[in-house]
């Protein structure tokens, strides 16, 4: 104990007086640790069993029968085991091991507001270090501050009393890791919450990582295909990048991200979903849809939903990053979904607010750009020395009233490498994926598609600009010329082709055949009513003709020109037999 004046006391506390020739031995040992004579004082304490509990200043000295236990368990901890040899492990556990005069650290809770502990008596704590509380609560360390320090509870506050102990882990906020997670659904601690029992971590990654340096890194250049047609023709995302999906409430965020998830099966490619602040109906709905459709044997869910604490939420995108880099540099392909950023923020505002730190532009800290951009930064195309992986980030943040000047998703487009706006007036009118061309983009661009995606993409996204552009223009006039009418047919044709019901991603060969017979107007004369099912019949015809070139897009990524003559002309023979019905003539 430190007095008023920073005098140093020691304090010795037993179930029994301590004889003088103990008192004399706890003197030299004084003495001899910390070179100078410290004042001793000895106070009762019946909870203790047997043993001495001695107390200098932060330091904690336990020779109890419980720090006895705890040294050696934490001892057995340590070693690393075999295969069939646990006896003989921990016999010689237990002849080599002996009580260690090591000062342990021992703090007090001083108050409890809410998600905050206030602790004292820790003077070597460091940030983002996890302290344990007497009730088996854990925090982290958020703030330092003189003579206290502050944490972010991972549990209940009503479970943390002030007065109770306060013990350091030396550990800093980690996520236990391995391919075991695959398949299963965990908290942002790594505890599974799906009711199938443990799982076995093959390693422990602290959530908090630097991001791969420059040199560490190569270009974005292999395809991350979405089975959107919108979105892999206009605004393709490569593997290893970041790229927003940003748009108002219910307008088909969480779509694009599971239909790009769904499209990864067969491919290599490791998924990562991380709920942040949702409902636990819509995870699990989720996690079902997933099921049903084989995509969890690829995938692992991270979950942090509304009912839980504003520090699992902070955490929780960081914790299932850790994951995905451990699938990263084992040289494997990661997609990590974050659902969504603009919850994350609303946490962090509430903890940033509850450790009294100034408040900025809309009452969020000054750090918050930082909050995004050391998590969005860890996603990367690793060179070949560290083993090649990749880990594609999709980011999903909510607007206001489509207002995409707002504080965070102004931070988040700053950070990422394009955007996917999705437009409230688009969805509602039943266009789905509702992607507002003038307003999304993939950095990466081209560099991210293949030969025959980017041949067969062509000038479909200057088209779509210029039909929204007239479709604007005929709202104020209604005497239009034959050209102007029949640009407006393939716009609206266009946009019906793009339609796309959920969980049905399309293959890079359908993409390729539907592109180039709209971009050679062989749907211009198609009733829009009847789209749906010309395109459906449309691609059965071209598979079953033409196997060799679907299957050259896929594989090579080619579409020559004869190829593409060849697609155009059996999808012209298929119209000739396409009836306004649906159905195929004779």
């Amino acid at each position: 104990m430190r007095s008023a004046r920073g005098r140093l006391t020691a304090e010795l506390r037993s179930s029994r007086e301590p004889s003088q020739a103990q008192l004399q031995r706890f003197g030299d040992f004084l003495q001899r640790t910390y070179q100078r004579k410290v004042p001793l004082h000895w106070e009762q304490d019946e909870s203790l069993r047997s043993g001495f509990r001695l107390q200098v200043g932060s330091d904690v000295y336990d020779w109890t029968l419980d720090g006895r236990i705890r040294q050696f368990t934490d001892y057995l901890r340590q070693l690393q085991p075999g295969e069939n040899d646990l006896l003989p492990l921990m016999r010689q556990a237990a002849e080599d091991w002996s009580l260690a005069v090591i000062p342990e650290e021992i703090g007090e809770v001083l108050t409890v507001d809410g998600e905050i502990a206030a602790v004292g008596g820790l003077e070597h704590a460091q940030y983002g270090e996890i302290l344990l509380f007497a009730s088996g609560v854990k925090g982290m360390v958020m703030d330092l501050r003189r003579g206290e320090l502050r944490c972010i509870l991972f549990g209940s506050g009503e479970e943390v009393s002030a007065g109770s102990i306060v013990r350091r882990t030396l550990k800093t906020a980690g996520m236990p890791v391995g391919d075991s997670f695959l398949g299963r659904v965990v908290d942002a601690l790594g505890v599974p919450i799906d009711g199938r029992g443990s799982i076995h971590a093959q390693s422990y990654r602290p959530i908090e990582a630097p991001a791969p340096g420059i040199l560490e890194r190569q270009p974005v250049n292999t395809p991350m295909e979405t089975g959107l047609l919108a979105i892999d023709s206009m605004f393709p995302i490569g593997r290893g990048q970041r790229e927003l999906i940003i748009g108002d409430r219910q307008t088909g965020k969480t779509a694009i991200a599971l239909d790009t998830i769904l499209n990864q099966k067969g491919k290599g490619v490791m998924c990562i979903y991380v709920a942040i602040g949702q409902k636990t109906s819509s995870v699990a709905q989720l996690v079902e849809n997933l099921k049903r459709r084989g995509a969890m044997e690829y995938t692992a869910v991270v979950s942090a939903c509304a009912g839980d604490s504003a520090a699992l939420q902070y955490i929780a995108p960081y914790a299932g990053c850790a994951l995905a880099e451990y699938f990263m540099y084992q040289g494997q392909d990661v997609l990590i979904v974050y659902d969504d950023l603009s919850k994350h923020a609303i946490a962090y505002r509430a903890l940033s607010l509850l450790l009294e730190r100034s408040p900025g532009r809309e009452a969020y800290p000054g750090d918050v750009f930082y909050l995004h951009s050391r998590l969005l930064e860890r996603a990367a195309h690793l060179s070949d020395e560290l083993g090649g992986g990749s880990m594609t980030a999709l980011p999903i943040v909510e607007t206001q009233a489509g207002d995409v000047s707002a504080y965070i998703p102004t931070n988040i487009i700053s950070i990422t490498d394009g955007q996917i706006f999705l437009e409230s007036d688009l969805f509602f009118s039943g266009q789905r994926p509702a992607v507002n061309v003038g307003l999304s983009v993939s950095r990466v661009g081209g560099d991210a598609q293949t030969r025959a995606m980017k041949s067969a993409a062509g000038t479909i996204r200057l088209d779509l600009a210029q039909y929204r552009e007239m479709e604007v223009f005929t709202q104020f006039s209604s005497d239009l010329d034959e050209s102007a009418k029949r640009q407006l047919v393939y716009g609206q044709g266009l946009m019906r082709l793009l339609r796309q019901t959920q969980y049905a991603p399309l293959a890079q060969h359908q993409q390729v055949i539907l592109l180039v017979c709209v971009l050679n107007h062989i749907m211009q004369d198609v009733p829009l009513e009847q789209m749906e099912d010309f395109r459906t019949g449309l691609l059965a015809h071209v598979e079953e003709n033409a196997p060799d070139v679907c299957r050259g897009v896929d594989m090579a990524g080619l579409l020559s020109q004869s190829d593409r003559e060849e697609i155009v002309e059996l999808a012209r023979g298929y119209l000739a037999q396409f009836s306004p019905g649906g159905k195929q003539g004779g």
